[in-house]
């Protein structure tokens, strides 16, 4: 008969992912991680598998909950304009809150990573954000919204750029108020 956990997994699991939002991927070391979730080595492996395993759990909850703005800006708006702006703004306010590590998860945890499969799964997440970002754009060209010419992908990829270097000058120390400033800006590249 198997014993019953002694921690909240949910809690764990939760000072795991500002673990490796902290710190990274390979920087994120086992012993880090059972200190700051609370348990032990055995618990961690019988809980979530590995170090991988939890990782990909970690990313799982982050895009359901701190990184759960996008898709909601993206699906939430009339035009692609005003949910690419809704989208600048949430990462402005989201990536300088101090109450977790600053930036964005998906985009910081890979940096200094050799494991080819956390760089590939990271990569993917990047690119379906990309990807929703242009499905976006795509439907207000079909619609007659944006100029038929509208270069969807170069565009797409434009604030894709800008929101990966939100999260860096965040993690850098940027404020809400100088990422909000650098949104206006980019925003002014809209077609």
């Amino acid at each position: 008969m198997g014993r019953t956990r002694a921690f909240d997994r949910d809690v764990a699991l939760e000072r795991a992912l500002e673990e490796f939002w902290r710190h990274g991927y390979e920087a994120t070391s086992v012993s880090g991680l059972t200190s700051a979730m609370g348990i032990n080595p055995p618990s961690l492996y019988a809980a979530f598998g590995d170090k991988h395993r939890l990782f990909g759990e970690a990313v799982r909850r982050y895009q359901e909950t701190h990184g759960a703005f996008s898709s909601r800006a993206l699906a939430g708006e009339p035009t692609a304009r005003a949910a690419v702006e809704r989208l600048l703004r949430e990462a402005a306010e989201v990536y300088t809150d101090p109450a977790h590590p600053p930036g964005c998860l998906i985009i910081s945890a890979a940096v200094n990573t050799s494991d080819a499969g956390v760089i590939e799964e990271l990569r993917g997440h990047r690119e379906a954000g990309k990807a929703a970002i242009r499905h976006r754009i795509e439907r207000d060209v079909e619609a007659g919204l944006l100029p038929p010419e509208t270069d969807a992908p170069a565009l797409a990829t434009f604030f894709a750029a800008v929101i990966q270097g939100m999260s860096a000058q965040a993690r850098d120390g940027a404020t809400r108020a100088g990422l909000d400033a650098a949104a206006t800006l980019a925003l002014r590249a809209w077609p």
